[in-house]
């Protein structure tokens, strides 16, 4: 699910645009504008809900240095996506 968001870093004064590619309620994929670093701590804003949350990069592709995973600190949906009823159940 692509939604756009700005990130910007919480003990540093960078700032950029970006998408993500894969969403969760405990983190995302994402596709930045620029390179980001293993344990940077980071705002993100997702324009869609207009909410924000901050997060942790936990990884960075080494092919695309610009792909990197993050992890929300508090697990929530600020992504506005739609989550499984609570009786869901897959099928066996």
């Amino acid at each position: 699910m692509k939604v756009a968001i700005g990130m910007q870093g919480v003990a540093e004064s960078s700032t950029c645009a970006g998408e993500t590619i894969v969403v969760n309620l405990h983190g995302a994929l994402i596709l930045t504008g620029i390179e980001l670093r293993i344990g940077m701590r980071i705002w993100i804003h997702v324009y869609l809900t207009d909410k924000r949350a901050t997060a942790r990069v936990v990884c960075v592709d080494s092919e695309n240095p610009l792909q990197c995973g993050i992890e929300l600190d508090k697990p929530q949906n600020i992504w506005g996506i739609s989550l499984p009823p609570d009786d869901w159940e897959t099928d066996r």
